[in-house]
């Protein structure tokens, strides 16, 4: 009650009863709660033409709204199912807003959802997508497969690009044909492949992965890499940060398997900084005992129809 009295929000029209309104005021409470009744329909931005006038309003007014944003999430598949890890820091420009954010979404008991991007977008689509699998369990009794949930938040994100939609997600599953991985971004871009990584530890990270993944890995060395991976995006890259957390899916469905901080990570995988820098021989030598593989790249499915009910 006190910190509504400062604010003063027991003075202003909105807090009124809802006979009070006139026919305007209606109409705009209507269009701003729009969304209760179907969650797909959001309120437009109240400027003229938004789709196009949105970055020229804000020039002019100075207004700062695509803030710097980072995160590092991973996914892949090994022969043992999926793994996913996350970090939890929440930045906002130069601000970290929390450590502790849960960027692994449990959707369902077989699916899985990570978050990239804008905070509230990502979370907001979340639980759409978890309102839409309860529905299709409901109608199919079935789960909802990986490809009809990508497919919907990539034609959700088509329809809204260019308002201001920031979200990078990466939906995980087991399926009839196997484990998926599947990533969906709000520019309408669908990608389906056996690894990803997300946000603006990616490249740490991915040099990690790619260095010592291999598909006959057992699980706790998969769970160890994504750790690994996870630990330089955060050494690297200062968007990246809190916890760590990692979860395995199975054929039987996900399982959360840990959730360690990052400086007891840095403890576990801290490289040798008290030792002298090697030598260029030595570095040569240290060079050659790796025995480097190229593995051939497996092609992304951009576009794929299927057969699970959805349009």
């Amino acid at each position: 009650m006190a910190l509504e009295g400062i604010c003063g929000m027991d003075k202003l029209e909105y807090a009124t009863l809802y006979e009070k309104l006139d026919h305007g005021q209606r109409r705009e409470v209507a269009m701003g709660s729009i969304n209760f009744q179907n969650p797909f329909r959001l309120m437009k931005p109240p400027t003229p033409y938004p789709f196009g006038n949105i970055n020229k309003l804000f020039e002019k007014t100075n207004t700062k709204i695509n803030l710097t944003r980072g995160t590092t999430t991973l996914g892949f598949i090994f022969q043992g199912g999926i793994v996913l890890c996350a970090d939890s820091r929440a930045t906002s420009g130069i601000f970290i807003g929390s450590n502790e954010m849960e960027k692994i979404v449990e959707i369902n008991d077989n699916l899985l959802g990570t978050m990239a991007g804008c905070a509230g977008d990502c979370c907001y689509w979340d639980r759409v997508l978890m309102r839409e699998s309860r529905l299709y369990e409901l109608r199919f009794k079935r789960k909802l497969p990986v490809r009809a949930a990508a497919r919907m938040i990539c034609n959700t994100a088509f329809q809204f690009r260019g308002m201001g939609l920031s979200m990078g997600m990466m939906l995980a599953g087991w399926g009839p044909t196997g484990p998926q991985l599947a990533y969906v971004d709000s520019d309408g871009e669908r990608l389906y492949g056996s690894n990803f990584v997300v946000g603006s530890g990616s490249d740490a990270a991915m040099g990690v992965f790619d260095f010592n993944f291999r598909f006959d890995m057992t699980n706790e060395e998969a769970f160890e890499l994504a750790e690994r991976a996870l630990y330089y995006a955060t050494y690297s890259d200062i968007y990246t940060g809190g916890f760590v957390r990692v979860y395995h899916i199975t054929k039987t469905g996900w399982k959360k398997i840990s959730c360690t901080d990052s400086v007891v990570l840095h403890d576990r995988f801290k490289t040798f900084d008290d030792q002298p820098p090697l030598d260029l021989d030595s570095q040569k030598k240290l060079f050659m005992k790796h025995e480097f593989q190229r593995r051939p790249l497996e092609p992304m499915d951009v576009d794929e129809d299927n057969n699970d009910g959805t349009t």
